[in-house]
């Protein structure tokens, strides 16, 4: 077994060359998003990297605590997989953070050869083999959010602000300005879509949510989930009212501009759930298979509503049921649940405006 440092020496460490792999998903990059501004402050004068699948690099791109962005393709060939660790060992990294903790980041953590290498306890996959300090309490019973702050704390900025920087151009903002200008308010964002089959409440339930909504409603998502978001548009009355489908339609800044614009979203377990919290907007998030401690956002501005089946929170990526109990999960979240979560969150709003 290799020597372990202990988490203490990183409040002693003097950094000149820092790598962040956190490679995916989306929300858990925009959790780690905050790091960065601890990183800078706690190492001022340090280049620091981030490795990033290239799909979401967009979101990266222009932060001003970020020194460069090392893509990832999680398809790509072997050619580029040996670039890519050639590139890691040539940047001379002395300190390495792997947020990912999984047989592939180990692989990259390795190969940058840095003396200090610091991983999580929710490391799987042999992971922490490749780390030489692995942070306290920072295991799969602890939320999301907190793991990743782990890193702040051991470098003794415990206190610095957790409100993460995402940067949007003029263009992005000036183009959503655009696209919303001339619809009523309040505005709703619905996000049907999630990378696992068992995160994906129905559409038609969303549907009915954008059915009852006395509003404006705009429906994003990928490219691949342009016909879900149809399905939520064209499966109620929603199409005569003021809705947009802009699945497939944004980039991730655009896409961070809009959610910054809206007044509310109603999303599953997803990055663009956790997207449009860190940027402040108020959002309603749908839990089957996973649980809204460990996973959900941060914050009391959030209504974050879960399945009570047995095996809610199971982290499933596919339904083990059979018969009637398959995705049961999704059928016993009623629409009533999530809509008085929403209605919740337009009345504080209200009453923040009649106190204004």
């Amino acid at each position: 077994m290799q020597f372990r440092i202990p988490p203490s020496r990183l409040l002693e460490v003097d950094a000149q060359r820092i790598c962040l792999i956190k490679p995916s998903a989306l929300g858990d990059v925009v959790q780690t998003l905050p790091l960065l501004g601890v990183l800078r402050r706690r190492f001022p004068t340090a280049t620091v990297s981030w490795v990033v699948r290239r799909d979401f690099a967009d979101l990266l791109t222009g932060h001003p605590d970020l020194t460069d962005i090392i893509p990832f393709h999680r398809h790509g060939s072997w050619w580029e997989s040996w670039r890519l660790l050639k590139q890691l060992k040539h940047r001379r990294f002395d300190l390495v953070f792997d947020l990912q903790g999984l047989s592939r980041t180990a692989i990259m953590t390795l190969a940058t050869g840095a003396p200090l290498r610091v991983g999580l306890e929710m490391s799987r996959e042999g992971a922490s083999l490749a780390c030489n300090c692995i942070l306290p309490a920072s295991g799969r019973s602890v939320p999301a959010h907190l793991r990743y702050w782990r890193v702040a704390e051991s470098l003794g900025l415990h206190d610095h602000s957790q409100k993460p920087i995402i940067p949007t151009t003029a263009a992005d903002r000036g183009w959503v300005a655009d696209l919303l200008h001339s619809l009523p308010r309040p505005i709703l964002a619905i996000h049907a879509g999630a990378g696992w089959q068992t995160k994906r409440w129905p559409a038609e339930k969303f549907a009915e949510i954008a059915r009852r909504f006395e509003g404006s409603v705009v429906v994003v998502g990928s490219a691949g989930e342009r016909p879900l978001a149809a399905r939520v548009i064209g499966t109620t009355a929603a199409q005569q009212r003021r809705v947009l489908n802009l699945a497939g339609e944004t980039t991730l800044k655009q896409l961070s501009a809009l959610l910054a614009a809206v007044d509310v979203v109603v999303s599953n377990d997803s990055g663009p759930m956790h997207l449009a919290a860190a940027l402040g907007t108020p959002v309603v998030g749908v839990f089957t298979c996973t649980s809204p401690g460990l996973s959900g956002p941060a914050g009391t501005i959030h209504e974050l509503i879960s399945t009570s089946v047995t095996c809610a929170a199971s982290y499933y990526k596919k339904c083990p049921m059979s018969g009637a109990a398959h995705l049961g999960c999704l059928a016993e979240l009623p629409v009533d649940r999530v809509w008085n979560a929403l209605a919740r969150i337009l009345e504080r709003r209200s009453a923040v405006a009649r106190s204004a």
